[in-house]
């Protein structure tokens, strides 16, 4: 499955105070997102007035206002934040209709029927959520197919909920940097000139580390932080009537698997799940569409999907702009340009590759943007030092698969914590950004994979292009 980026901003941006003027607002906006998320925001609406402040201060510091506007709105309405707006919303829209039906409720029937605990299904979530992105290729997919399922009936078994949200994004991760399917994959291999299976293969000492490392951490961190549930008997026992929507994310994933676009996988999706539950009786007509003539309002759980998905919407699209200006500014085409010249030998041309791509990641917010804006630097200083081109693929999507999971402003880690209101009908209480980075064993491990491979020179001998 693949996303289609679209960046036709050729407008160059001069800022009062040069580069640093370009990075005020940014800086402004990191610091108020980290502040928020340290005081234990309740959602992402809470970042929208940082946001607008960061907004405010680069149109100030902007030589060129009209132009910085142009650019803000341009960077708001690429296809790319379009298609994410659409995931969000029929994402939501899904987890509503499977909690209405009675899934989380089956998940906890066959839990019981397991005898899995709360410690045992956070190590499940983490398994199913690796064969899901692996099987998918997409880390967004993943956790709007998983959350909505995995993370309330966890809540309800009792498991420690930073743990569990650690576990879904983790495995969204894992598939994020090794399926072949992937778009991080494809993108790195492809722009380094490697081939995708023969990096695809290369990146299994990488990955399974990293998994059996936060393995580790998820039975840890479960099991010493694990909780008694406060739920009622009924709900800890379940009921196996909502089993027959489990054809919902079972049709969703096959579509994904057979090249389909996101939209087409969720939107169909939805129809096929409203007629299922419809039905089978699981589901109410009154639930797809009812009139309150007295207060006059419409009720809907497509209503309610919709607006659960408000905040991370108006979170993309005032972000997507803000990232924009900052690369309108020319300020990575002056990084990439210093990082060329400095780089003498293989080794430094191996830290100056990380570490460009992180500050491509770390000021794009974009996986796929930072890697396609480095990638030429990657091709011609690896090419002249020496290093293979696997070698540089994987660098980039190391780099690509940590700070986006892990940081709380990136859109992969407010998602997640979005994805978490999904267990307050069943009085699960949500999981902030800060929470889903610190439990993300996944990209951790993945963190001290690529710190071994630029101080250790692990893999040296098994990433070369024969």
């Amino acid at each position: 499955m693949k996303l289609d980026l679209q960046d036709d901003n050729t407008i160059a941006l001069k800022f009062y105070g040069g580069l640093l003027g370009a990075l005020i607002p940014f800086i402004v906006f990191i610091i108020g997102v980290v502040a928020i998320a340290l005081s234990g925001a309740p959602d992402e609406k809470g970042f929208w007035p940082v946001l607008i402040l960061a907004m405010s201060l680069g149109l100030i510091l902007a030589k060129d206002r009209t132009a910085f506007s142009e650019v803000f709105i341009a960077g708001m309405s690429q296809k790319i934040v379009m298609i994410m707006i659409m995931a969000w919303m029929l994402a939501s829209i899904i987890g509503i209709l499977m909690t209405l039906t009675g899934f989380v409720e089956a998940l906890i029937w066959i839990s019981n029927q397991l005898s899995l605990n709360g410690v045992g299904f956070v190590v499940a979530t983490f398994i199913i959520c690796c064969i899901v992105s692996l099987s998918t290729g997409s880390s967004f997919a993943t956790i709007l197919i998983c959350s909505p399922l995995l993370y309330p009936t966890g809540g309800v078994l009792g498991a420690h909920l930073p743990s569990l949200a650690g576990a879904i994004i983790g495995g969204a991760a894992f598939g994020d940097f090794i399926a072949p399917i992937s778009d991080t994959t494809i993108a790195s291999a492809l722009s380094q000139k490697a081939k995708i299976g023969a990096t695809v293969k290369s990146r299994i000492k990488y990955v399974v580390p990293a998994a059996m490392l936060a393995l580790v951490g998820y039975t840890i961190t479960a099991t010493w932080l694990n909780v008694e549930s406060s739920t009622n008997q009924v709900m800890l026992t379940g009921k196996p009537a909502g089993l027959i929507m489990l054809t919902v994310p079972a049709l969703i994933i096959f579509l994904f698997l057979k090249g389909k676009h996101l939209l087409h996988g969720l939107l169909f999706g939805l129809i096929f799940g409203t007629i299922v539950g419809l039905g089978s009786g699981l589901l109410s007509f009154e639930q797809v569409i009812s009139l309150d003539l007295e207060n006059y309002v419409a009720k809907s759980f497509i209503i309610d999907g919709i607006n659960r998905a408000v905040g991370l919407s108006i979170f993309t699209l005032l972000l997507m702009g803000l990232v924009a200006t900052l690369k309108a500014s020319g300020l990575m085409t002056n990084l990439v340009d210093f990082a060329a010249l400095h780089a003498k030998t293989k080794k430094q041309a191996e830290s100056w590759i990380a570490g460009v791509m992180s500050t491509a990641v770390l000021l794009t917010t974009h996986s796929i943007v930072a890697i396609l804006m480095v990638a030429d630097f990657s091709n011609k200083t690896g090419e002249k030092l020496g290093v293979p081109k696997i070698r540089r693929a994987n660098l980039l999507s190391l780099m690509a698969c940590v700070f986006p999971f892990i940081l709380p402003y990136f859109i992969p880690v407010i998602l997640m914590s979005n994805m978490t209101a999904t267990g307050k009908e069943f009085g699960i209480p949500q999981v902030g950004p800060l929470e889903v980075g610190l439990y993300n064993f996944m990209s951790w491990g993945l963190l001290v994979m690529a710190l071994m491979t630029l101080f250790f020179r692990f893999g040296k001998n098994s990433n070369n292009d024969k």
